[in-house]
């Protein structure tokens, strides 16, 4: 069978990455952005959070067109969903899981895939991880044999919510949102994943972001958590 996609699933989490390496990443981000140490220890998998659902293939490991180059400007999106214009934190990350778990290599080449994704990211340096983002994505010999399958997907989304940590850490400082306006939200749905001659299946996905809403502006992508926290 057709070695699949892995989705951008985070129950795929270490097979690529160094864990101490994401976790610094993603520590040193959440710290600066909130300055809570309950959030800190959410991003960083210190919580008692789930693992997203179902069986997604480990995640191919990091190269240099997948994680640390920047997309081809020149490359299009392909099939990528453009950047939602929304203003809600739980809408908007909903919006981004349904993009992450959506995909057609047949239509949308490796260069693409990342451009598009990337154009959801946020701009303020400062805050935006996109090797969280682009770490998920599989590496140009993957993607080139799942384009011979002609393998492509799609999203429904279940629900996004704040997760408990979240919620508990701003009660106890709600000031501290109002430096970066970076929200913590996880979202679950399902993935419909097919290939040539008929063949698919589905999966169970769910994913912690860190979405960026500033006051009277869109919503962008800062990072993916590399744990699920309900």
């Amino acid at each position: 069978m057709q070695r699949r996609f892995p989705s951008f699933a985070l129950s795929s989490y270490g097979a690529g990455w160094s864990a101490n390496r994401r976790i610094a990443i993603v520590a040193s981000v959440v710290a600066v952005l909130l300055a809570i140490a309950g959030i800190v220890a959410l991003m960083t998998g210190g919580g008692n959070g789930s693992q997203a659902h179902g069986t997604a293939t480990p995640t191919p490991a990091e190269s240099p067109s997948s994680s640390e180059a920047a997309p081809k400007p020149s490359a299009g999106s392909g099939s990528v969903a453009k950047p939602a214009q929304i203003a809600d934190p739980v809408a908007y990350a909903k919006a981004v899981a349904q993009m992450l778990w959506s995909y057609d290599t047949r239509t949308t080449s490796l260069d693409q895939q990342l451009a598009g994704m990337r154009a959801w990211m946020a701009t303020e340096t400062k805050y935006a991880d996109w090797n969280s983002v682009a770490g998920q994505v599989p590496d140009p010999v993957l993607w080139s044999r799942m384009a011979d399958q002609d393998q492509h997907a799609t999203a429904s989304i279940t629900e996004g919510h704040y997760p408990s940590a979240f919620k508990t850490a701003l009660a106890d400082d709600p000031s501290a949102i109002t430096e970066a306006y970076i929200y913590v939200v996880t979202v679950n749905g399902k993935q419909q994943i097919d290939w040539k001659k008929g063949g698919g299946g589905a999966e169970e996905r769910a994913v912690t972001l860190a979405v960026q809403c500033r006051p009277d502006r869109d919503c962008t992508l800062a990072a993916i958590a590399p744990n699920v926290t309900q």
